[in-house]
C-alpha cells in the first residue's frame, strides 16, 4: 500500500513553481518512495545520521532544484524542503535550507506523533 505524501511547510507551493519536467521528475521520483523504493537519484543528505532523510537532485538549463523528504515515520512520506539552489559554490546544500530542514523535521515529528496518538484513542463514539 502506497504510503501518503505529506507535505510540511511552503513545499507543496514551492514545487508548484518549479519548471515542469523538474516538477515531474520530482514527483515521480517521490511516487517511488510512497512505493518503498529509493529513486536512482535520490541520495541521503549529509548532516543527518543514516539514510531516512533524503534529497532528490534535478538539473534543468535554468538551474537545479532539490527536494528534501524524510522516509523515517509510518504515517507518510514527508516533504520537507523544496528549493532552487542558487550558489555555484559548490555542491554543499547552503546552511539557510540544512536549518529549514531541520526545523520542518521537528514539525514531521510532531505531526506523526499526533496521529499515531490519534490512532491510539480509535474512532470518535
Amino acid at each position: 500500500m502506497a504510503r501518503k505524501l505529506i507535505w510540511v511547510g511552503s513545499s507543496q507551493k514551492d514545487l508548484s513553481a518549479f519548471p515542469e519536467q523538474v516538477k515531474d521528475d520530482i514527483l515521480t521520483s517521490l511516487g517511488l518512495a510512497q512505493e518503498g523504493l529509493k529513486a536512482e537519484h535520490a541520495k541521503p543528505l549529509k548532516g543527518f545520521s543514516g539514510a531516512s532523510v533524503l534529497e532528490i537532485v534535478e538539473n534543468d538549463r535554468s538551474g537545479t532544484y532539490r527536494c528534501v523528504y524524510t522516509v523515517q515515520f509510518q504515517t507518510g512520506i514527508y516533504i520537507l524542503h523544496v528549493f532552487q539552489k542558487k550558489s555555484h559554490k559548490g555542491i554543499a546544500t547552503p546552511q539557510e535550507h540544512t536549518d529549514m530542514v531541520k526545523r520542518r523535521l521537528k514539525i514531521a515529528a510532531e505531526w506523526h506523533a499526533e496521529t499515531i496518538a490519534r490512532e491510539k484513542k480509535g474512532p470518535l463514539r
